[in-house]
């Protein structure tokens, strides 16, 4: 067989593969905004979580279709390429470009979660479009396109999945976007302290975790190829290295930041342990590939270490209301990480460890710079024409009323009593008596939700099934509770009840109380109380039957 044709044989099915792979690791990637949503859904307020799932939504498709038609062609004109757009590409080069639409599209719905809770709809979707079109392709091309900041150190600037270039771009850009709206209503008070606000599901954040971490084997393992195309050789010290890295890294995050957590507090952060998870994740992406096995140690275990000082500084002293750490998570870290380069890189990589650590600071200011310029020019222009920021009647009532006039938990609150067997046949007994002298009685109980069921069957145990059962909230004797949100603590004097209300004619009302207080009671504070109450008059509706006969 002819020599030429099967060397052309080789060099298809290597590519073959090689492409295989991309794809693989773009679905990966692309798994990803399933994470980003459940995380950023998880961190904010019940009434906001529509809006943060429809800003992941339209993050992908108004982004990818942008980075399609002019960012990839941006580009190429600041790599020095010139303006080719997507739809001049071939079967190959489409390929191409969705690889890298996914890692642009990651450093866009990062903002989203700094911004959360009062950005309007319409400027966070135009500033995904300009930063899909222009602000992620100059650093694309001034970095991985171009190379310049070799041309300008004289030392190529490492960064092999996009730590700095993806996530420490976002980080900044959701730091600035975030610095420009403000706080959310009543996160600082008139003397500067904060407010904590709790996210509204710590199961979203934590699920949004684990699928983010699995997503991000395909960002950095998938950033390497399986087969090195010009000398015919499999990769598999890099493959082998960059899944050890990321996994030792995204281990050392998370016990790192639950470290410091439990440091400050005396209490390990359940969302400082997932967030530290994601930081160490974002301080090994720059540097996988290099790094020495311990040094996946020290750059995860600093990178989650980092993460709840920083989150304080960003909070306390510049009174930036980052919603869901973004800053601290995928900026610092991620800064973090592409600094620690020739400090942590494997024998033999690094020749110089200054000239090294200049590049890298060159790259970091350079990349910083121009995010904070843009992303500030752009959210200082929407707030002067005043369409940075929802009213503040919309953000009391939430962004999912007011920018999509859904409720995306339409029966929240509401108690679930339909299978708890309280329910009862029984008939209402009519004897024909005279009890509570001849009046009608309201009992009114004020008592834990988890005695409802038992309270129903009590009740329809004495004749009086009929109630009106209210979600309620309020405080007595029982002691307040402390809670903890991203290591802050809080205090919870509010608490959660329900009010049941009994109208009865017939039946003896100390039979009711009785009922409701044999049901009711644990012993502990917090049982509730009952109060009864004479009722003027009732009227039936559909009979028009007034007085006892109504009830």
């Amino acid at each position: 067989m002819d020599a030429t044709l099967l060397q052309a044989e080789t060099e298809l099915l290597m590519e073959s593969i090689n492409y295989t792979w991309i794809l693989i690791a773009t679905f990966l990637i692309f798994f990803m905004h399933a994470g980003f949503a459940m995380l950023e859904a998880g961190q904010v307020r019940s009434k906001n979580v529509a809006n943060q799932l429809t800003k992941n939504l339209l993050t992908w498709s108004v982004g990818v279709t942008v980075f399609f038609l002019i960012g990839v062609g941006v580009e190429g004109v600041v790599a020095g390429s010139g303006f080719t757009p997507g739809f001049q590409s071939d079967a190959t080069g489409w390929m191409d470009w969705l690889y890298g639409a996914v890692f642009a599209m990651t450093a866009a719905t990062i903002v989203s979660g700094a911004v959360a809770g009062r950005a309007k709809l319409r400027a966070y979707v135009t500033y995904t479009f300009l930063l899909a079109a222009v602000i992620y392709p100059v650093v694309t091309g001034l970095t991985w396109a171009g190379g310049y900041i070799e041309t300008i150190t004289g030392t190529p600037f490492a960064d092999f999945a996009g730590g700095m270039i993806v996530h420490g771009m976002g980080g900044i850009a959701g730091l600035t976007a975030a610095w420009v709206l403000g706080p959310r209503m009543d996160r600082y008070n008139s003397d500067g302290t904060a407010n904590v606000i709790p996210g509204h599901s710590l199961t979203f954040a934590v699920l949004g975790t684990l699928i983010l971490a699995f997503g991000w084997y395909g960002f950095n393992v998938g950033t390497s190829a399986i087969i090195d195309m010009e000398n015919g050789v499999f990769l598999g010290d890099q493959l082998g290295r960059v899944a050890m890295t990321t996994t030792i890294a995204m281990a050392c995050g998370a016990m790192g930041a639950g470290l410091v957590a439990w440091l400050k507090t005396g209490k390990v952060d359940t969302l400082y342990v997932a967030n530290g998870l994601l930081a160490g994740l974002v301080g090994i992406t720059a540097v996988p590939d290099t790094t020495a096995w311990w040094g996946a140690f020290v750059v995860g275990g600093l990178a989650g270490a980092q993460l709840p000082l920083v989150f304080e500084f960003v909070e306390q002293y510049l009174k930036i209301d980052d919603v869901c750490a973004v800053f601290p998570v995928h900026g610092s870290a991620g800064i973090l990480g592409t600094l620690l380069f020739p400090f942590v890189a494997a024998p033999g990589v690094v020749d110089s460890v200054a000239n090294a650590f200049v590049a890298q600071l060159t790259g970091v200011v350079l990349i910083s710079a121009w995010t904070i310029a843009t992303t500030a020019a752009i959210w200082y222009a929407f707030k002067a024409a005043g369409q940075a920021r929802v009213s503040a009647a919309h953000e009391r009532d939430g962004l999912d009323v007011s920018e999509h006039g859904v409720d995306t938990y339409p029966e929240f609150g509401q108690p679930d009593i339909a299978t708890d067997g309280g329910s009862a046949d029984e008939v209402i007994r009519t004897d024909g008596g005279e009890p509570n002298d001849g009046q009608i009685k309201m009992v009114t109980a004020i008592v834990r939700p988890d005695r409802l069921g038992q309270i129903k069957t009590a009740l329809a145990g004495v004749g009086a099934p009929s109630l009106t059962v209210t979600n309620v909230s309020g405080r007595g004797s029982q002691p307040a509770k402390k809670g903890q949100w991203r290591g802050e603590e809080y205090t919870v004097d509010l608490h959660q009840k329900v009010k049941i209300e009994c109208v009865v004619a017939d039946i003896p009302a100390q039979e009711v109380v009785d009922a409701i207080r044999g049901a009711a009671e644990t012993g502990e504070p917090g049982d509730g109380k009952i109060f009864v109450m004479p009722v003027d008059d009732a009227m039936q509706v559909r009979t028009g039957k007034t007085g006892p006969d109504a009830v």
